[in-house]
């Protein structure tokens, strides 16, 4: 473009030729401001990617409103009133976020053919605040972006999707939140922003933060999850501190930041909430937080919440008791309580007395179990009454000499450990004939320990201390130890405390197309070995010391690469480069393993990737015929059989690729 063209105004030009589309440079008077006159504008070039094989180029104006008229091309020709103003609303308190999109006209004007309902919002603001220039010279003066030709104007009409910007997050919030103090609905905001109602909810939510957390969020100090987290609290002092914890840390999780901000509150999905309910704690005067984003309760005093349940649990226990004629009843606050517990507490147990059907009874039940159709309310009830004469239950003899203990689950359910017979109660109901002599050891109790538990496991650690104590001075044998450990050798109890939790290396198809070191695949080394007792296991951890500290070192070794998870994604990378990593070493795609399992276009994509083939190419097409099975089977031969690469003339090039191409996900 000519010195002499770079001065006029761009409203005195004719369309730019082809050639000079998209290179126009800012006018120097954009660095003043608004004006009223034609001269004050700028304009950018910008290029907007259309399809894969091309791209257009435009670039953007400021247009004072009164030279911009609606284009025969907009699609939005009508528009209901409410609407226009809505987005009016809309767009006085936020802004216009998303460009209008033009044409230039011959008056040096622009004919708008995407945005018409903006225009028009524009429009009724100018009408209604005829000093617009000046309270809001942004939207007296819309930027538009304007098509390099009627034909790309066409498109962008029907699309109506052109150079949407969008609102950075902290912006976005402030921007909801001031319209929705000026009375705007959640459904308003939603239409004027085409988003969802929830969506709005969700940002209305986060405009209740102390603006500290927000100028954080838009200075990137923390990222939309981490100031989600401070919804969920209420005290603004604690919020800040916390924030200042935690800005510029992004590798500090959302539940650490939770944590921090209420240390102290239990989460609705806790077995205690769940027993005692929301309504009951709520009634006694129990404070609710609210995770919002995560649809999780929070119930803020948790001293009064553990006060409700056990004061629930015993009342319930008692209820129990009390109905069915127990001579005693315990609660447990813990979660469970099984045959370890009776055990620690040399209590026995009594087993209810099974009932019997008779015939009727029996068909009956056999007929609703095998039932193809679903049973009615009525037949589960019949069912269910069948199967507990079945099950049996206690008698009155036993319930007067045994109890039960109650606890809540991890769900929030009420389970009862019933007939259990207290040492103290053991005589008197073997006389009663409701226990057996042989199964407690004799009729008289042992006595009393002076020892009480809590002083056993406390000299019980005081032994587990003094053999952590010598056990630092024999490191090789800790060693030992451990790879026995996680060799599988340790049948009966673990020598050291580390549990060992499967990592799966191998996927559902086995070992098609897939080779591992026979270290990682073989079985453990104590896998056949005959340890049935304790002496065995004794035993069996000589044979194994005595093989010596090479091959120690190798099974503790393979033991502990079979544990490898990787850890993070920076990690993962580490390690990677560390022992690079080679996926295509280990694993070839098969039909089997991989493309029976995904869909024929998919394939069809892949085909053509691979070969280098364009969709219309007779050898494209000729694949895309094939039945599924048979492009897999194809799919496979290329990548394992050098007569079908030759087939296919695979350049050296397209082998590269094949031997190093990796379905998403596993690159």
């Amino acid at each position: 473009m000519g010195a002499s063209q770079e001065g006029r105004s761009i409203w005195d030009r004719p369309p730019l030729p082809d050639a000079t589309r998209g290179q126009i440079r800012p006018h120097a008077s954009a660095q003043k401001g608004w004006g009223t006159n034609n001269t004050n504008f700028y304009h950018v070039s910008r290029n907007y990617p259309m399809t894969k094989q091309s791209k257009i180029t435009a670039f953007e104006a400021r247009f004072p409103l009164a030279s911009l008229s609606l284009s025969p091309l907009n699609p939005r020709q009508n528009v209901p009133e409410n609407e226009v103003i809505e987005l009016a609303d809309s767009l006085w308190s936020a802004g216009l976020i998303q460009n209008i999109s033009g044409l230039l006209t011959d008056e040096g004007g622009a004919e708008i053919v995407a945005g018409g309902r903006r225009l028009r919002a524009l429009q009724y603001l100018a009408d209604k605040h005829p000093d617009l220039e000046t309270k809001r010279p942004d939207l007296a003066n819309p930027l538009v972006n304007l098509a390099p030709d009627r034909t790309t104007a066409e498109a962008w009409a029907n699309t109506e999707n052109i150079a949407r910007k969008a609102l950075e997050p902290a912006d976005e919030i402030r921007a909801y939140g001031k319209m929705s103090a000026n009375g705007a609905t959640a459904g308003n905001i939603a239409r004027a922003f085409a988003v969802t109602e929830k969506h709005v909810y969700r940002r209305l939510a986060l405009s209740k933060l102390p603006e500290a957390v927000l100028d954080a969020l838009a200075n990137g100090e923390i990222n939309l999850s981490a100031a989600a987290c401070f919804t969920i609290s209420d005290d603004e002092e604690h919020s800040i501190e916390v924030l200042n914890e935690v800005r510029g840390r992004s590798h500090i999780s959302d539940h650490t930041i939770k944590t921090m901000l209420k240390p102290d509150s239990i989460k609705g999905t806790d077995r205690r909430a769940k027993f005692v309910g929301e309504e009951a704690y709520k009634a006694a005067g129990g404070r609710i937080g609210g995770d919002l984003f995560s649809e999780i309760t929070l119930f803020d005093d948790p001293e009064l919440l553990d006060k409700l349940f056990l004061e629930k649990l015993e009342a319930t226990s008692e209820e129990l008791r009390d109905s069915e004629g127990w001579k005693w009843a315990e609660t447990s606050a813990n979660n469970h309580f099984g045959f370890w517990d009776i055990d620690q507490r040399k209590m026995d147990q009594v087993r209810s007395v099974a009932g019997e059907l008779n015939d009727e009874q029996a068909e009956r039940c056999e007929e609703l179990e095998y039932k193809e159709e679903d049973l009615t309310d009525e037949e589960q009830a019949e069912l269910d009454a069948l199967e507990a004469i079945l099950r049996g239950d206690f008698t009155e003899a036993q319930k007067e000499h045994a109890g039960f203990i109650m606890y809540v689950n991890h769900d929030g359910k009420i389970d009862t450990y019933k007939g259990l017979v207290l040492p103290e109660d053991k005589a008197a109901a073997v006389e009663a004939g409701i226990l057996s002599k042989n199964t407690i050891g004799g009729t008289k109790d042992a006595p009393k320990s002076p020892i009480s538990q809590k002083l056993a496991d406390d000299l019980s650690r005081v032994v587990t201390g003094a053999r952590q104590h010598a056990m630092l001075n024999d490191p090789e044998l800790l060693m030992a130890l451990l790879a026995f450990q996680l060799s599988g050798g340790s049948y009966f109890a673990d020598p050291i405390g580390l549990s060992k939790n499967e990592v799966p290396n191998i996927p559902t198809t086995e070992a098609k197309g897939y080779t591992l070191d026979a270290r990682l695949t073989e079985p453990p080394h104590l896998k056949d070995s005959k340890i049935s007792n304790r002496k065995a296991e004794v035993e069996a951890f000589k044979a194994f010391r005595k093989k010596g500290k090479e091959f120690v070192e190798g099974e503790l070794i393979r033991q502990l690469a079979a544990l490898l998870k990787g850890g993070n994604v920076e990690m993962c990378k580490l390690v990677d480069r560390e022992v690079k990593t080679d996926i295509r070493a280990v694993w070839t795609p098969t039909a089997e393993n991989f493309f029976n399992r995904v869909g024929g276009p998919y394939l069809n994509e892949l085909w053509c990737d691979l070969l280098d083939l364009k969709a219309n190419d007779e050898k494209a097409k000729s694949f895309a015929k094939l039945k599924k099975g048979e492009k897999a089977k194809s799919m496979e031969k290329l990548f394992s059989d050098e007569d079908t690469r030759k087939l296919h003339a695979v350049t050296q090039k397209q082998a590269a690729k094949i031997d190093k191409w990796l379905p998403e996900g596993m690159k």
